[in-house]
């Protein structure tokens, strides 16, 4: 099989654990496989996606992957991920992210093919992709937090990232407003003021949060989560419990659907880990419309046969 790996030497930790360039060649060359490598680190990278490949492998975190799987959309190659970022909330939700590139590797010759969703977000923006999801509030405003954050900057281990994230967004939480949103979900009103909104692909967000425990691969539809002021105590004791390293089963107003509509006014937006808009000012004049549609099954993971999904 005839592979291409697209490789973030810069993802994840700066420890031991995290295998080498000369290390995964190694194993994939070992395990039967032609290897065309490619580091992100090169300005013209993506163009190895057009080079022959039966397998485009992806060694990096959720960033690297969305980036991939962004620009493999409807070409029916599959992506097979080496969880080595630091949430790894796409290998999390498929379920691979406690193996090691080794096990990963050997499985790809016998490895099942999981399809899965893809978004397309229009908005005044024009038209992206999307892997990860869409939203609103906490997590959007907390991304330029973190992304300055000089202690986050001096963290190396991977625990270490996740509970300071999470101690960021419980520090934001207590002084982040509701945001007022228009929302139409399958041509149902769901309007009203949401601290956090989000339009969802994958099971896990941010820092492993678990939100959209109930995502179904490529069924075509997206998990809709809208935490209301309300529920502001429940989401501190969510990320507070995480914080503990438990997965706490979200009872968060969790609605499944094809088509989102969103009137924006100005607000800030996360299309997977990018900010938009990036310096505006807050305000819309007219306001305008985003529409989030899912694609269904426009995406071709691979898995170990063990792993249950």
């Amino acid at each position: 099989m005839q592979v291409t790996l697209i490789h973030n030497p810069g993802a994840g930790t700066n420890d031991n654990q995290r295998p080498s360039r000369r290390e995964l060649e190694s194993m994939i060359r070992e395990a039967g496989h032609g290897l065309r490598y490619q580091s992100v680190d090169v300005k013209d990278w993506a163009s190895a996606l057009a080079h022959h490949a039966d397998l485009i492998a992806v060694a990096g975190g959720d960033g690297t992957v969305a980036t991939v799987a962004r620009r493999l959309v409807g070409r029916g190659i599959p992506i097979a991920i080496l969880p080595i970022g630091t949430a790894n909330n796409i290998s999390q939700t498929l379920g691979i992210a406690g193996l090691a590139p080794s096990q990963l590797i050997t499985s790809w010759s016998s490895a099942r093919h999981v399809p899965h969703d893809a978004g397309v977000a229009r908005g005044p923006w024009g038209e992206r992709t999307f892997i990860e999801g869409v939203g609103a509030g906490l997590f959007t405003t907390s991304i330029p937090r973190i992304d300055s954050n000089e202690t986050m900057a001096q963290l190396n281990d991977v625990d270490a990232k996740l509970g300071h994230t999470l101690q960021l967004l419980r520090d934001h939480l207590d002084e982040c407003p509701p945001t007022r949103l228009r929302v139409k979900l399958d041509g149902e009103d769901a309007s009203g003021e949401y601290i956090l909104f989000e339009t969802l692909l994958m099971k896990y967000i941010g820092p492993r949060l678990h939100l959209a425990p109930n995502a179904v691969f490529g069924d075509g539809l997206f998990d809709v989560v809208m935490i209301s002021e309300r529920d502001r105590e429940a989401l501190h004791e969510h990320l507070k419990t995480r914080q503990r390293g438990v997965l706490w089963p979200p009872e968060f107003k969790t609605v499944r659907a094809k088509h989102v509509e969103i009137e924006w006014t100005g607000f800030a937006v996360h299309l997977d880990d990018t900010v938009w808009p990036t310096n505006g000012d807050g305000t819309s004049e007219p306001a305008a419309p985003i529409e989030l549609r899912a694609v269904r099954a426009a995406i071709d993971f691979v898995v170990p046969q063990a792993v249950p999904i």
